[in-house]
């Protein structure tokens, strides 16, 4: 993690002396400046189409991950806009827009739902599912325990 923290750092300083070499120093301070004014009204404005979007889910009844994980998304894409330099500018950028957001989506997910199938396996073992059917008895047996036939599904 700290090595790519350090690439990022060194991508950054980078890119930002190639855009002082190419429009001068106050041409970089103003294209800077700009992304993170266009940068600020863009996360808004894709924020707010999120928040509308969980919100019209939620009183659906439907399953909102969609829309949640553009909220986060969007938000994460704000948070790299106002940070200064060109290379986070343009991951944010990349965040806002509806195309790449969709395959950032699809990727978040499909990379949670592995990690959650993962962390349910090592906290309680095997996912299982049993299928059978409850039967009351009169008397309990003390000698074994009770025994529930049926299928196991692993996930």
């Amino acid at each position: 993690m700290a090595v790519a923290f350090l690439l990022y750092v060194f991508a950054e300083i980078a890119a930002i002396w190639a855009v002082g070499s190419a429009v001068g120093v106050l041409g970089t301070l103003g294209l800077l400046l700009a992304g993170a004014v266009l940068g600020s009204w863009l996360a808004r404005r894709e924020g707010g189409k999120a928040m509308r979007a969980f919100m019209a889910a939620a009183r659906s009844g439907r399953p909102a991950e969609k829309e949640l994980t553009d909220g986060m998304l969007v938000g994460l894409g704000g948070v790299l806009i106002l940070v200064p330099g060109f290379v986070s500018d343009v991951l944010g950028l990349l965040l806002m827009l509806p195309p790449s957001r969709a395959v950032a989506r699809r990727w978040w997910l499909k990379r949670m739902e592995k990690r959650a199938v993962r962390f349910a396996n090592q906290r309680r073992g095997p996912v299982m599912v049993v299928d059978s059917e409850v039967v009351s008895s009169d008397e309990p047996r003390r000698d074994q325990p009770p025994v529930i036939e049926g299928r196991i599904i692993e996930g």
